[in-house]
């Protein structure tokens, strides 16, 4: 049924991007058809927003801050043309292309597109559940991230996993398993402690730069595919130290986490050379000269972000020998609800 679009009431949207434990890479295909994956993460914090303003004309107005664009489409030319607002077209296309009138899109978000926190993706969580909201389309979690991951992956084409949708969507902390038809989240039950010890002891670290992950990907796939033996060692050991890590978590055993942390970085390095750079290598020695008991690059590698488990009394060390690389390490919380959707009056 088309959306009416008599109320004045603006709708809002807003999805969480997510840290990754262990596991990324095991989501990408072809792997979790032939292998199965396995990925452990949780949502922070930080946010992809979006709002949605009816209009009464057949326009549809989109602003969007991460991509530094503003334009003005009809609704029936919103479909993918090979620009910057493609992801956005693509998803009207999928949900409210029946919408009866246009709208006005504002869209943005705490990390840009890659920055390793899986904000691209949380972008079209939040657009597909404001599209969805506005079209009385009732989804579930499951729904939210199928539709996220399709308008990304199958209709666009875009390189990259499958996490970062249900990530998204479900929000708070997550073991995640990938097959080749179906993907079973399994939300974790974390002890309040266990959380708060958490948020005491690790560090979100801006690399300097972000990254386009595409090229890393495609060289991960193609050593997968050429079976290439520290690449297939790589991806093996993320699912066993996800399964370690989701087991730590859940017994509160945070000191072997932040080591476990440690080995899934080591061997996510191996999956592609790409993966780390001497700026990262530097940044993270650094960290664990002065007290960081282990730590990873949050996404596909390259740049973006690092997360950190120090100990308590050695973290603001850490942070002072990240900022004299200039890197920036900052605290951070955890987020437990994942996409939200709500109705604010206009005015």
């Amino acid at each position: 049924m088309a959306a009416q679009n008599s109320t004045p009431r603006l709708l809002r949207a807003r999805a969480p991007l997510r840290v990754s434990f262990a596991g990324g890479g095991t989501d990408v295909d072809p792997y979790p058809a032939e292998e199965g994956g396995l990925v452990l993460s949780a949502t922070i914090n930080r946010y992809a927003y979006g709002t949605l303003r009816p209009r009464e004309d057949r326009q549809i107005g989109i602003q969007s801050l991460d991509l530094d664009t503003v334009a003005s489409i009809a609704l029936e030319e919103a479909r993918p043309d090979g620009d910057r607002l493609d992801l956005i077209k693509a998803a009207i296309q999928k949900v409210a292309a029946d919408s009866e009138n246009g709208f006005d899109l504002f869209l943005h978000s705490a990390a840009p597109p890659g920055s390793g926190l899986g904000s691209s993706s949380a972008v079209v969580v939040a657009l597909v559940g404001l599209l969805a909201r506005h079209m009385d389309m009732p989804l579930t979690d499951h729904e939210t991230a199928r539709l996220a991951y399709t308008v990304e992956r199958e209709d666009l084409g875009l390189k990259g996993g499958a996490q970062d949708q249900y990530a998204a969507a479900f929000g708070g902390f997550n073991f995640i398993e990938f097959g080749a038809e179906e993907v079973v989240v399994n939300p974790l039950a974390v002890d309040h402690e266990t959380i708060a010890e958490l948020e005491y002891n690790l560090l979100l670290c801006f690399t300097g730069g972000t990254r386009v992950s595409d090229h890393i990907i495609d060289d991960q796939t193609g050593r997968y595919r050429s079976q290439e033996s520290g690449t297939i060692d790589g991806l093996r050991m993320q699912k066993e130290l996800a399964v370690e890590m989701k087991d730590s978590l859940l017994q509160g055993n945070l000191s072997e986490f932040g080591r476990q942390l440690d080995r899934a970085w080591e061997h996510k390095k191996k999956m592609s050379p790409k993966i780390s750079n001497d700026h990262i290598d530097e940044l993270y020695d650094e960290a664990k000269r002065n007290g960081a008991i282990g730590g990873k690059v949050t996404g596909a590698g390259g740049g973006g972000y690092m997360l950190l488990y120090c100990r308590y009394d050695s973290k603001h060390e850490v942070k002072s020998a990240l900022a004299a690389l200039g890197a920036e390490a900052v605290d951070f919380q955890f987020d437990h609800i994942g996409l939200t959707t709500w109705s604010h009056l206009d005015g």
